[in-house]
C-alpha cells in the first residue's frame, strides 16, 4: 500500500478566513507538524480573482509539499466553500487533521473521504522480489 489519501470538502465556512492569503498559508504552515508530516517546501498560496459573472467567483489556492507527499487547499469565498486534500506515502492521525480542520475554516457541514491509494504499490522490495520474479515468469 501506498498510503492514505484524506479529502474534506467544507460547506458554510468562514468568508473572511478562506479569502484571506494569511490564513491558507497559516493552516499549510501548522498542519503538517500536528499530524506529524514533515514540510520540504515553504507553503504556497495565490488569490483567483474569478470571474465575477459565473460561479467561479474567485478564492485562494495552496499547497506544501510534505516529505511525505502533499496538502492541498482550495477555497471559493462566494460560496463559503473549501476542498482540501491530504496524501500522504504513511499513515496519520486522520482524526486530528479534520477536527484542526473543521475548528480553524469553521465549516458548518464536512462531506469526508478516505480511502487507501497504491494497494499494490510495494514499499518493501526485498520483500517483494520473489513474487515479482514469479509473476514475470508466468507472464513470460
Amino acid at each position: 500500500m501506498f498510503g492514505p489519501h484524506l479529502t474534506l470538502d467544507l460547506y458554510s465556512c468562514n468568508r473572511e478566513k478562506i479569502g484571506s492569503k494569511e490564513f491558507i498559508l497559516k493552516v499549510l504552515d501548522e498542519l503538517p507538524e500536528l499530524i506529524g508530516m514533515h514540510k520540504i517546501s515553504e507553503p504556497w498560496a495565490i488569490e483567483y480573482p474569478g470571474n465575477p459573472n459565473s460561479f467561479d467567483a474567485g478564492g485562494i489556492s495552496g499547497f506544501v509539499l510534505i516529505a511525505e507527499s502533499h496538502i492541498t487547499i482550495h477555497t471559493f469565498v462566494k460560496q463559503a466553500f473549501a476542498s482540501i486534500d491530504i496524501f500522504s506515502c504513511k499513515s496519520f492521525d486522520v482524526e486530528k487533521a479534520e477536527k484542526y480542520i473543521i475548528e480553524k475554516f469553521e465549516a458548518k457541514k464536512v462531506e469526508k473521504n478516505f480511502f487507501t491509494r497504491g494497494t499494490e504499490f510495494p514499499k518493501d522490495v526485498e520483500r517483494v522480489k520473489n513474487i515479482v520474479a514469479r509473476q514475470r515468469r508466468k507472464i513470460s
